[in-house]
């Protein structure tokens, strides 16, 4: 059995380990900094203009692929979504006049109609 000082993955283990306190330590410090800071807002300043000039871009692209945009499709989506909901409240209105419409009048049971038993005259009886 390999003695536990001479052991090559107890060795890297403890490299490892060591590198990374070192690292956090570092890393720590320099966030801790205000230059870091103002870095890090100028930054992402510098990315918020790049995605907005981005989203500028992108949105002239599509006009000019005649393809609609995705302010476009939200506002369709969303005028569509109203579409639906109105055209079920006029099927709910549909169905309710629908059903009152074979309800009785008077409230009692609807009369009974009497049966079809007249029969169209045949060929023979027509002369």
């Amino acid at each position: 059995m390999a003695d536990k000082g001479n052991d090559p993955a107890v060795i890297w283990q403890t490299m490892i380990g060591e590198m990374e306190k070192g690292f956090n330590a570092f890393a720590n410090q320099a966030m801790s900094s205000p230059e870091f800071s103002k870095a890090m807002n100028q930054v992402g300043g510098a990315t918020a203009g790049a995605q907005k000039q981005l989203g500028e871009l992108m949105e002239k692209y599509l006009l000019a692929m005649n393809l609609p945009s995705r302010a476009q499709l939200v506002g369709m989506a969303e005028r569509l979504q109203s579409i639906e909901s109105q055209l079920n409240e006029i099927k709910a209105l549909l169905h309710q006049v629908h059903r009152n419409s074979l309800a009785p009048e008077g409230g009692y049971g609807a009369t009974p109609r009497p049966p079809r038993t007249k029969r169209p005259p045949s060929e023979g009886e027509q002369k």
